[in-house]
């Protein structure tokens, strides 16, 4: 690569990381302004004091966690199983429409599936409430699970599974011992993506919540008023949040794979 080359790429680098993580930095800094505008009058923590002091918000933050919580967990059973499923089929073409059916959702517009829901929740005499959002959210997560695991099934030595029933372990001690092992980080990238865009979704919920308030409706409630700075604070300490779950995932991450080239590594050792 040529000096010109890497300075344009450090340069463009530069670039797209200002304008994706300015709004935010803006938000941040912005949480700490005594000031309801743009205009900074002094340092403060008194948005964070009454943004805790917010029943509303509160509630509809602890709706939403709690709700993610629960769709992200079945989402990752049913996205797990679903992925070992078609991995396990024959049929290169049964697998290539299930995978083309579960890609729709991913593809199609979120009021699509929104209107469509509500249409089917009302038809199926369903009230909308905590059953109707989290059929919802589990139906728009799944996907994302899916196909997270598929590729990491697709890595598989097939031949491990063989040899492990070869010495004595039954299905299940083999499939907990060599195939979940294997697919352990595709499951926890599943399960954080499901996390995020139930934690985010505003549009699917919106139509299927009914007077259940999650934290995304609340925000939109209040900003046809002139946005309080609590929402700042909330939007910071949701990114802070964000980022330390993928902090700590990466590490781990990272600290599996070293030790996996380790004990790689000793093995070519002691065969040596």
């Amino acid at each position: 690569m040529s000096k010109n080359t890497k300075f344009f790429t450090t340069i463009y680098n530069i670039f797209i990381m200002m304008f994706f993580y300015s709004p935010i930095a803006l938000v941040m800094v912005y949480s700490f302004n005594s000031s309801k505008g743009f205009e900074w009058t002094g340092f403060t923590t008194n948005w964070y004091v009454e943004l805790f002091n917010d029943e509303l918000i509160m509630s509809s933050l602890l709706n939403t966690l709690l709700l993610a919580a629960i769709a992200s967990v079945f989402s990752t059973i049913l996205g797990t199983l679903a992925a070992l499923g078609v991995y396990s089929l024959k049929s290169k073409k049964l697998k290539t429409t299930i995978k083309t059916v579960t890609n729709i959702p991913l593809l199609s517009p979120e009021i699509v599936t929104g209107v469509s829901l509500m249409l089917l929740f009302t038809a199926a005499r369903i009230s909308t409430g905590w059953v109707s959002l989290i059929i919802a959210h589990i139906s728009f997560c799944v996907p994302s699970v899916f196909l997270s695991i598929l590729p990491k099934l697709r890595q598989i030595n097939r031949d491990m599974y063989s040899a492990a029933l070869d010495l004595g372990c039954n299905t299940r001690q083999a499939f907990t011992k060599v195939i979940i092992p294997e697919i352990l980080p595709g499951i926890l990238t599943g399960f954080l993506m499901a996390l995020t865009y139930s934690i985010d979704d505003f549009i699917i919920s919106y139509f299927t919540a009914g007077n259940l308030q999650t934290l995304s409706i609340t925000i939109y409630s209040m900003t046809r008023r002139r946005i309080s700075p609590k929402i700042n604070a909330l939007s910071t300490l949701m990114f802070l949040l964000v980022f330390i779950i993928l902090l700590i995932s990466n590490v781990y991450a990272i600290r599996k794979e070293r030790a996996k080239e380790i004990k790689i590594s000793q093995n070519l050792k002691n065969s040596i």
